[in-house]
Formats: C-alpha cells, structure tokens, sequence
C-alpha cells in the first residue's frame, strides 16, 4: 500500500533535512544527528523518573527509572534503545519509555549500554543482559516484582531484547515473562526483498544499516554469532512469548518477520503485527502519526497481558 498520509509528511520533512554522507561521518557526528530528529509532542507523566547506575561486566552502567501511579509492587520492563549499536540514548527514548510505563502500568529500566564502536561486540548484549540481572536481584528496591520481569527494545534494541532473551534461557535465569520487539535487527544480512524494496527513501537505508554493522563488529564473521544475529540461533525453544512489530516500508521488516515465524516454529507463543503504510521509527513518532500510537497502545496491551494486569 501507499505511505500512510501522515507518514509521508513526516518522511518528506525528514528528507528535506538533506542525506547524510555516511562515507565521512563520524559516529559522533551522527549521535548529534539523531540528538535533532526528535518531534516534538506531550511528555507523558509517570509518577517519578530517576536516574541511577548498576554494575556491568566490566564498568557501571547507566539506567533510568520510569514509576508508573499507583500502588506496587510493578511488574518491570527493561528497555534497550535503538540507533543500530552506534547511537541513540536514555534521553533518545524517554518519550518512549514514559509511554510504555504508563501505558502498561510498569516499572521501566532504560539501559545506557555502551556503543560501538568504542565499545563493540559483544559489550552491548553483555551490559543489557547484566541490567536485566540486576533488576532481578534488586526489584524490591524499586518498587518491582520480581516474578514479573519482562525486556523491550526497538531496532538495535530490539536486537538486544531478543538476545537478552536468548541468554536469560541459557545463563539460568532470570526468568522472563514477556520480549517485546520493536521492528528488530535480527540477521547480520542484507539480502531479503525488504532490504531490496526500502533500501533508500524511508529514513533507514541500507547503507545506514551496512554503516552501523561495519562499526558494531571487529570481524564480519562475528555477525554469524547468535549474540549479534539470533536469527541465527540454532533454538529459540524455551525464550520468553514474544510480541513483534514490524513496518511496511523497513528495511528491517522481513527479518523481523522471519524471527517471529522462527519462535512460532519454535513452540513460543507469538504475536506479530505488521504496521503497513509506515516507516522504521514510527513507534516513537506518535504526535504525529496515528499508528505510531496505535503500535504503542498495542505493545502496552501485550505488556500487560503478560504481566496478569
């Protein structure tokens, strides 16, 4: 189908803005890029925000902490943000995090991991999957139930989300009830019809995701690791129920697809929806398009599905 009208505004006020020329950018450079793509809109309120840090496998990380009104005991979400391993930020996604918070009545942990390529392969999966350790060990402290843990993550993020996954089932815990992924990276390739189809034109390019790969790993063989890739994993038996958004016009789209139909095959219990007439980063682009707020409403509702809410 045709973009979505409303998408199509936002798309071409993006391009207007000018390509970026990724064979001299920096990462800094594009880290300040996505700094000044944010639209605005209304801060959702929760109940108190706090930023803190928590051990990590080799240095502290950052988090921030979104308590949603009413009463805990929460249920708790742990959020990986996006921006392909290289950018993107807490303060990149607190719009996001705000609304999943009040949306699905949890405590929400957004991560600070750190980025390639001063930090590559594996340093993100390592820092995202010793948070979610934490908060299982510490959920008393803020405000959460333990037995009702669950991570996120959009693009990268959601590549994370997944691998998190994946190690939690094989590192013995903890326990996941729910992942939630947001149009994921999930195969270090190139090479489906979605790639072909919204190569260039839809905010992420091909040539952005080959940029952002080439900084995330020392090696292209790592991308055959079920770490960087868990499409690639041998099983998916035993991870966490998923929920699976995708975009029409994402390069991303059929990858995402295909890990989703890989833990159905799997034996987990799956949804997935595919968002048509949109682009990569509709998610977090509500103030301006409505199936940026229906994807969010959507992923609220599984949230507190799986949570017992």
């Amino acid at each position: 189908m045709p973009l979505d009208p409303q998408a199509k505004v936002v798309l071409d006020m993006m391009n207007a803005a000018g390509e970026m020329d990724l064979g001299v950018m920096k990462p800094a450079e594009m880290r300040a890029v996505l700094d000044n793509l944010a639209l605005p809109g209304a801060v959702t309120p929760v109940a108190s925000v706090e930023d803190r840090s928590v051990r990590g496998p080799d240095a502290e990380i950052p988090v921030r902490l979104y308590t949603p009104e009413g009463d805990g005991p929460h249920p708790v979400l742990v959020y990986f943000h996006g921006g392909g391993f290289v950018i993107g930020s807490i303060e990149t996604h607190d719009g996001t995090c705000r609304d999943l918070a009040a949306g699905a009545g949890c405590v929400v942990v957004s991560v600070d991991y750190r980025l390639a390529p001063e930090h590559p392969f594996p340093a993100a999966p390592e820092d995202c999957y010793a948070a979610t350790r934490w908060v299982a060990e510490n959920a008393d402290s803020i405000g959460g139930d333990a037995s009702r843990i669950a991570v996120a993550g959009d693009s990268a993020g959601g590549n994370l989300a997944a691998v998190v996954a994946l190690l939690c089932r094989d590192r013995g815990g903890p326990e996941l009830v729910h992942q939630l992924l947001i149009y994921p990276v999930t195969n270090h390739a190139f090479d489906t019809d979605s790639y072909r189809d919204n190569a260039e034109g839809y905010l992420l390019t091909r040539g952005m995701m080959e940029w952002f790969w080439g900084h995330y790993l020392d090696r292209p063989e790592e991308g055959d690791d079920a770490l960087a890739s868990p499409l690639r994993a041998k099983d998916l038996s035993g991870v966490a129920p998923a929920s699976v958004i995708t975009a029409e016009f994402d390069p991303l789209r059929d990858e995402g697809e295909a890990y989703a139909q890989r833990l159905l095959g799997a034996g987990v219990r799956t949804g997935l929806t595919r968002y048509d007439g949109v682009f990569h980063g509709f998610f977090a682009m509500g103030a301006a398009i409505d199936k940026g707020r229906a994807a969010v409403a959507e992923a609220a509702s599984a949230l507190r599905e799986a949570f017992g809410e």
